[in-house]
C-alpha cells in the first residue's frame, strides 16, 4: 500500500501553549509504553509493569529541532523508539502527516520508513563490522529497491555530504574514529531522503572535541535538506545550542515544554531548574556566584512510581517550602501539563519561573 493511500486520518488538534510554528509533521498524543515484569522460575507469570512512558504528548514541526531531555531512565529513548515503531505502543496516538503509525503493520509501515529515520547513540555498535562503509550506506537503498538506479554514485555523494572521503567507502567501520563512524550513521539515515530524523543521543559517546563538528554537521544538513529533528539527549549544554524547543521528561512523563531560550533562562518546573542550574558556565566568577538547585536521591523505580507528582520524592520545594495541605495535593493529584500563567506548559501544581542563567 502506498503512503498516500494510508494517510486517511486527519491531523490532530494542536496542543495549546506548546508553541512551534508551521506544519506539525509528527504528532504524539497520550503515548504509553509499559513493559511486563515476569517472575523467575519454570512457570513464568506477569508480576508487574515497568512504566517507561506514561501519557506523553507533543508536536514536531517542519524544519524544527525539538529536544527531549532528562536523566537516564526517564523514558526518552523508549519514547523515540515507540514513535518509530521499533517498540509497540501500549496505547496512544502517533501521526505522521495524518497517518496513524501505531495501527500499521510492519508491511504497511515500510514505505514510511523512507521518511522517518534514526541515528543511534553508539557509533561503535550501530554499524555492521562485516561489510564495508559503502555497503553500510547502500543497505537502505538496496532494501527499498533504489540502488540499481544510480545507487553507487548516490552513496559517494552521501559520504561527501557528511564530510567523509568517498574513496574510503571500501574501508570497514573499525578503521574510522568515533566521530567518523557517527557521520557514517548519519549518511545511512539520509540515504532514503527522510523528512524526520530521530537523533538518539548522537554525540554522547564522542569526545567533547569531536561533538561540535558532528553537531555543526547536523545543523547544516537540517538547513540544507529541510529536515525535522527529534533530538534525544541528557546533556543540556548540548541541547542549548541545537534545539528550538525543549521537552523535559522525568520518570515517563513530560514535566515542561518551552522554547529553548525561555527554558534555559527562566525554567518553571523544579526538575528543569535543577538540570539548568547544573550546566557549567565558562565564566569562573559567574559560576561561583550562581544559584544552585540540588536534587537529592536517585530516580524512583519505574515499576513502582510515586503517586501524584512523580518528582515529589526528590523535589526541594516539596521538602522545604510547601504547607501540609499543599504537599497533600502533590501526593494525591497528578499535575497536568498545562500553561499555569507563565507562557508555557508545566506539570507542577506550584510552578514558578526562576531566572538562573
Amino acid at each position: 500500500m502506498s503512503a498516500p493511500a494510508q494517510a486517511a486520518a486527519a491531523p490532530l488538534p494542536p496542543l495549546p501553549g506548546h508553541g512551534g510554528t508551521g506544519e506539525a509533521v509528527l504528532q504524539v498524543r497520550d503515548l504509553v509504553k509499559h513493559f511486563p515484569v515476569m517472575s523467575s522460575g519454570v512457570v513464568r507469570r506477569r508480576v508487574g509493569e515497568v512504566h517507561a512512558v506514561c501519557g506523553v504528548s507533543f508536536d514536531l514541526f517542519q524544519h524544527e529541532t525539538l529536544g527531549l531531555v532528562g536523566e537516564s531512565g526517564s523514558g526518552k529513548t523508549t519514547t523515540a523508539r515507540t514513535i518509530l515503531g521499533l517498540e509497540s505502543a501500549t496505547s496512544g496516538q502517533v501521526r505522521y502527516r495524518g497517518t496513524e503509525l501505531t495501527e500499521l503493520s510492519r508491511r504497511r509501515m515500510r514505505p514510511l520508513r523512507r521518511e522517518l529515520q534514526i541515528v543511534f547513540q553508539d557509533p561503535y555498535a550501530s554499524l555492521d563490522p562485516r561489510i564495508n562503509v559503502h555497503e553500510i550506506v547502500a543497505e537502505p537503498l538496496r532494501i527499498h529497491g533504489r540502488y540499481d538506479a544510480g545507487g553507487k554514485d548516490e552513496v559517494r555523494e552521501l559520504l561527501r555530504l557528511v564530510g567523509l572521503n568517498p574513496e574510503h567507502g571500501n574501508r570497514y567501520a573499525h578503521e574510522f574514529s568515533g566521530g567518523q563512524r557517527q557521520r557514517i550513521g548519519i549518511a545511512r539515515a539520509l540515504a532514503l531522503h527522510p523528512k524526520v530524523i530521530v537523533l538518539d543521543e548522537p554525540v554522547s559517546a564522542l569526545d567533547v572535541s569531536i561533538q561540535a563538528g558532528v553537531l555543526n554537521l547536523l545543523m547544516d544538513l537540517q538547513s540544507e535538506l529541510g529536515l525535522s529533528f527529534l533530538f534525544v539527549a541528557h546533556d543540556l549544554s548540548v541541547m542549548r545550542h541545537v534545539a528550538g524547543r525543549v521537552a523535559v521528561m522525568y520518570l515517563g512523563r513530560l514535566v515542561e515544554v518551552a522554547p529553548a531560550r525561555r527554558l534555559f533562562t527562566a525554567p518553571a518546573h523544579p526538575y528543569t531548574q535543577a538540570l539548568v542550574s547544573a550546566i557549567p558556565l565558562p565564566d569562573p566568577r559567574k559560576e561561583r556566584a550562581r544559584k544552585r538547585i540540588l536534587v537529592q536521591g536517585d530516580i524512583p523505580s519505574p515499576v513502582r512510581p510515586p503517586s501524584g507528582c512523580r518528582f515529589r520524592t526528590r523535589c526541594p520545594k516539596f521538602a522545604s517550602r510547601l504547607t501540609e495541605s499543599e504537599r497533600e495535593a502533590c501526593v494525591e493529584e497528578v499535575p497536568a501539563l498545562i500553561d499555569r500563567g507563565g507562557g508555557n506548559p508545566v506539570a507542577c501544581h506550584y510552578a514558578e519561573s526562576v531566572e538562573l542563567l
